[in-house]
């Protein structure tokens, strides 16, 4: 392991500075932390609100990411106060965490580390807490006492499991108030502490210990084979991606029962040679690596026994059995060690494990998704080291138990703001890099949906989904091309979209285009080219989204967008009318055959939506003026002073109606049509 501390960056900063310095770089070697994990502090003298000096803690606050943490996210305690609980004989985590409150220097500032007391009782100015994959390694194996001593001898005390919280806390203290020569602390099942009188020496004791167990794992494992990879789980990349797309809306259903979730698929080289080898199927079902593993993973993912990876029938229904028997063994866990006192929580697997397929994980969004699949990359990694040295073990059912259902963690849950109405939902737009496409995507993901930017347009597709990810978090959008009049292009999006997300929710079915002319004068190419788009492409979308919703079993929402002219069509606008009133007469055939599967359909019809559209070309603009005897400059004041309200309609108006088509607020309407034109008294629905 690499010692990052540099010199050059080091130098000049202060006390503070160089915590945030010291805690980044633990943060930024994945071998040492998960999302979330780990905890640094430093020992100060610190001015109260008294403006006098005091004796003070600053400590990582619960939640923060030591990736990106700042000096924001590090509360202050004051030391003198939180050192006196080191006389008591026990305490509660609700005793222990209101006493903290009381001894914080700014009660604005973040909740601190459950670990707040372990890091007060260790005499040093700095401390450094990490869950290093090579030294839960050493823990994780049933020769544990003999390996640790064989690695440290004296160099380390080891602890015994004990969920963190003061009885933890005091034992680590006194360990090393008996042994003040020790290095660091070696908690079974959890992680390593070691400290220093400068940030720079709690860190470099740290990578020495975590490097050390790296070393030794690695000579114990040379010549070993850990993973037998079993030659018929073997399959190529396109191969092992057409069985996960095609599984993928199966998958979610069954998993999104008790509340919807997000699919992450992932075949990386570690997991595709963990799940195809004859030893995955028994070690997966050991336990996790360490407690902080089993709040994001469960204490188990699902393995599914596959035995002909090329019959797809076969595939799903051992993912429908599989997830039935998950089901049943998590509600027994949770029955055999339950106090009565917490409600049993989604029984549902985080974590899917296929051989010869890779492995899916979930996550209420794309990035609770992302650190589920990231943290079992990380117990692959201490299964393989222990089985180089011993054999996996991990914590009993009740203690795996105890981390998931611990009050202090269940209490942050009640901490997370309300979700938004399309949070946990996957939404397709076609059109969706200009003009009322991209409103309506910039508006669904506003309101928490995870979209899929597609158009023929595909820098502008990926600048609307870049976009759109930046502002509303990770992967919050992806863009794939996609011309709706192609077949291929069609099937290749919704196959990628398979493996991205898991499946779709919400499609808006927008892309179209308005050729002008007068019938006797239309070419056939035109006419043709409007069918193309405005009738075919709408099928084509939609017919891959019918599949893919009756596979989920979820219902789901879909939204056309029509236009005025369907109902009041206009002098020049034949291929255009007649091909989007084919677009509507197959959505309301679409209301009628899929309510049974809970799907919804219905129409948005807008009116002269000008801005930002690319359906209002130069031509078009010219075409419509000429029509109607007006200039150019003078065509979207005529419009407008042809409604009923005298409005200027955008896009983002049409973007509302399609939320409310799309969300559950019009739960009870389909085969409707919502007219966006500020009020035409032709194109009145009837």
């Amino acid at each position: 392991m690499q010692n990052g501390w540099s010199e050059a960056e080091a130098a000049n900063k202060d006390e503070m500075e160089l915590l945030v310095y010291q805690s980044r770089l633990i943060g930024a070697d994945a071998s040492l932390v998960i999302w979330g994990g780990g905890n640094t502090s430093i020992k100060t003298v610190s001015r109260d609100f008294r403006g006098q000096d005091t004796s003070a803690m600053t400590v990582k606050g619960s939640g923060s990411d030591l990736k990106t943490i700042e000096p924001k996210h590090f509360p202050s305690l004051r030391l003198d106060d939180v050192l006196l609980l080191f006389d008591r004989d026990s305490m509660s985590d609700d005793e222990m965490v209101a006493y903290l409150a009381q001894c914080m220097l700014d009660p604005k500032s973040p909740r601190p580390s459950i670990e707040t007391l372990l890091h007060a009782f260790l005499p040093y100015h700095s401390v450094v807490h990490s869950h290093a994959d090579a030294i839960v390694a050493l823990t994780n194996t049933q020769e544990a006492d003999d390996v640790l001593k064989e690695v440290y001898g004296e160099r380390a005390a080891v602890v015994e499991y004990i969920r963190p919280g003061f009885t933890l806390s005091k034992l680590v203290g006194q360990r090393v108030k008996d042994n003040p020569s020790v290095d660091g602390v070696i908690l079974v099942n959890h992680g390593l502490f070691t400290w220093g009188d400068s940030t720079k020496e709690a860190y470099d004791k740290h990578i020495d210990l975590v490097s050390q167990a790296d070393e030794y794992a690695r000579h114990k494992a040379k010549g070993k084979t850990v993973f037998t990879v079993v030659r018929d789980r073997v399959m190529e990349e396109g191969q092992r991606h057409r069985i996960a797309a095609a599984l993928a809306p199966l998958l979610r259903g069954l998993v999104s029962q008790q509340q919807t979730m997000v699919l992450r698929y992932d075949d990386e080289p570690d997991v595709l040679e963990f799940v195809n080898s004859r030893e995955a199927g028994a070690l997966s079902q050991v336990g996790p690596a360490t407690p902080d593993h089993t709040l994001q993973t469960k204490i188990k993912p699902l393995w599914v026994e596959t035995e002909d990876l090329e019959n797809l029938t076969r595939l799903a229904e051992q993912l429908r059995q599989g997830i039935s028997r998950y089901v049943l063994d998590y509600s027994g866990w949770y029955q055999a060690n339950t106090d009565g006192d917490h409600p049993m929580l989604d029984p549902y697997p985080r974590v899917i494990l296929m051989p010869g397929v890779g492995m899916w994980s979930t996550g209420k969004d794309a990035r609770a998704a992302l650190i589920a699949g990231d943290i079992y990359h990380h117990t692959i990694s201490v299964i393989r080291a222990t089985q180089g040295v011993g054999h996996y073990t991990s914590l009993t059912s009740k203690d795996a138990y105890d981390v998931e259902y611990w009050p202090m963690e269940l209490y942050k849950l009640t901490l997370a703001p309300p979700e938004r109405e399309l949070s946990r939902r996957i939404a397709l737009v076609t059109g969706a890099a200009h003009g009322i496409g991209k409103a309506i995507a910039e508006r669904l993901a506003a309101e928490g949906a995870h979209v899929v930017v597609t158009d023929i347009d595909s820098e502008g597709a990926m600048a609307l989904a870049q976009e759109i990810s930046d502002k509303h978090g990770y992967a919050r959008a992806t863009a794939f091309d996609m011309d709706v009049t192609s077949q291929e292009q069609v099937a290749s999006a919704f196959h990628k979209l398979c493996l991205t997300y898991g499946g779709l929710d919400i499609l808006v079915s927008n892309a179209g285009i308005a050729p002008v002319g007068a019938i006797h004068e239309l070419s056939l190419q035109d006419w043709q080219r409007a069918l193309d788009i405005n009738a075919t492409g709408h099928f084509l979308v939609a017919r891959e989204v019918v599949k893919l919703m009756r596979e989920q079993g979820m219902g789901g929402s879909l939204v056309f967008v029509g236009t005025k002219n369907v109902l009041s069509p206009g002098k020049d606008f034949g291929a255009y009318s007649a091909s989007k009133a084919a677009e509507v007469q197959l959505a309301r055939v679409l209301a009628i055959e899929n309510g049974e599967y809970g799907m919804r359909v219905n129409v948005v019809n807008p009116d002269a939506v000008f801005e930002g559209s690319n359906l209002w070309s130069k031509e078009l603009k010219e075409q419509r003026a000429q029509a109607h005897g007006i200039t150019v400059d003078e065509l979207e004041d005529f419009y407008r002073q042809r409604n009923l309200l005298k409005e200027r309609v955008t896009a983002e108006d049409v973007a509302e109606a399609v939320l409310f088509l799309a969300g559950p607020r019009s739960a009870k309407t389909t085969g409707a049509m919502l007219p966006v034109d500020a009020g035409l008294k032709d194109a009145f629905p009837r």
